[in-house]
């Protein structure tokens, strides 16, 4: 798990957002000299695997703070039968997919049901976990003025408890040109990966650095295009 960086640091540098990873025009789709790593973390059924290449982490790219983030959280469950979901893990990444935030939660109520097989979390994970209020707070400073990238934002915000500008959001599962190419429905990451990076993610247990270095990665693809919305969506909250 990568430590928390100084985000009251003067090295906030904002990376100009015309270029991708690899500091090329965002027409360039693919990301080449990426090398392939064994993993360190086994999935549910016990046998350890190999990664595929990282296609969604920048190599030697800038580390700090970037004026768009991505977050994601694995949840596990609590109450009735284990429904309701409770955070256990927070991801933020920035531009170029380098981890600038990775924490276990330690849980507000009793859990019912770890959620393994989906979420990777372990009893072991929460025994040294960050308090909530610490997480909410350190996340809340992260976000603040940023360009928040993820996907199904709503329920990542939700078990926060926090919230963000509509039109500083960047939500992968309701981008309509992404919707169009799925079909029918809400896109799940795992097939947005599929159809538009042709990368396989989400194959066994989630990881949360994974998924928002995806939405990152999705976001970036198709930034010029999402960000001519943004005066509308304006016009639109102004209105009401």
């Amino acid at each position: 798990m990568q430590n928390t960086l100084d985000i009251n640091s003067n090295n906030s540098e904002i990376i100009s957002d015309n270029r991708n990873m690899n500091n090329k025009p965002l027409t360039e789709k693919k990301i080449i000299n990426v090398s392939l790593t064994e993993s360190d973390v086994k999935p549910f059924n016990g046998e350890k695997t190999v990664q595929q290449p990282n296609v969604l982490k920048a190599e030697n790219s800038f580390t700090g703070f970037t004026k768009a983030v991505a977050i994601d959280c694995e949840m596990v469950g609590g109450g009735l039968n284990g429904e309701t979901d409770i955070l256990a893990r927070v991801s933020i990444v920035n531009q170029f997919g380098n981890v600038l935030y990775d924490k276990y939660v330690k849980p507000r109520e009793p859990i019912v049901d770890y959620r393994t097989e989906f979420s990777g979390i372990r009893p072991e994970n929460l025994v040294d976990a960050e308090s909530f209020e610490v997480v909410q707070n350190e996340v809340n400073k992260i976000l603040c003025g940023k360009i928040v990238v993820g996907h199904g934002l709503k329920n990542d915000f939700q078990c926060l408890y926090i919230s963000h500008p509509k039109n500083m959001i960047r939500d992968t599962s309701k981008f309509k040109p992404f919707r169009k190419i799925i079909g029918r429905g809400t896109p799940s990451l795992r097939k947005l990966c599929d159809k538009i990076l042709e990368i396989k993610i989400q194959s066994g247990e989630h990881d949360s650095i994974q998924d928002a270095q995806a939405a990152m990665r999705l976001y970036s693809l198709h930034r010029k295009e999402w960000e001519k919305e943004v005066p509308k969506i304006k016009k639109n909250l102004n209105k009401n």
